[in-house]
């Protein structure tokens, strides 16, 4: 995990950082609107930019997000950040991550006050960043799709 400190300097705390918009989704509801179990109008989505870091292993998500998406806390986990502070949070049910029309679906830690997404999620969806144009780009080896490594 990785903590944030403000700068009162707004350029070098935007330097570098690489902003994305996410579609998150309850996992568990789309698999019981897929089942025809839950009327689609009350699939739980909840759409915002994230914040991508690479230096995160796990994705975060905030407590009101969780809550918004009817997320169940599977577990307490302890959460280590860059400056060695340790903490317990919660380890979300299935969230469904979808950035740039391709998904992946993962626990999330709830933490922090923004969507922050890690590199278990970057992995998994085969995105790179390119930190000088502040973007994500698709692996070039698999520019259509993203392909799992073994």
């Amino acid at each position: 995990m990785v903590s944030f400190s403000h700068s009162a300097n707004t350029e070098n705390q935007n330097m570098g950082a690489v902003r994305v918009k996410v579609k998150l989704t309850n996992a568990i509801d789309e698999e019981l609107v897929r089942r025809g179990l839950l009327n689609p109008n009350l699939l739980r989505v909840y759409e915002s930019e994230a914040l991508i870091d690479t230096g995160a292993v796990r994705t975060a998500i905030p407590a009101e997000v969780v809550e918004i998406l009817g997320l169940r806390i599977r577990s307490q986990e302890i959460a280590k950040y860059a400056d060695c502070r340790q903490e317990v949070v919660g380890l979300t049910g299935p969230v469904i991550i979808e950035i740039e029309g391709r998904e992946t679906t993962e626990a999330a830690l709830v933490l922090g006050d923004i969507v922050l997404i890690g590199q278990t999620a970057l992995e998994t969806l085969d995105f790179l960043v390119d930190c000088k144009n502040q973007c994500l780009v698709p692996n070039p080896a698999n520019p259509e799709r993203a392909v799992f490594r073994m």
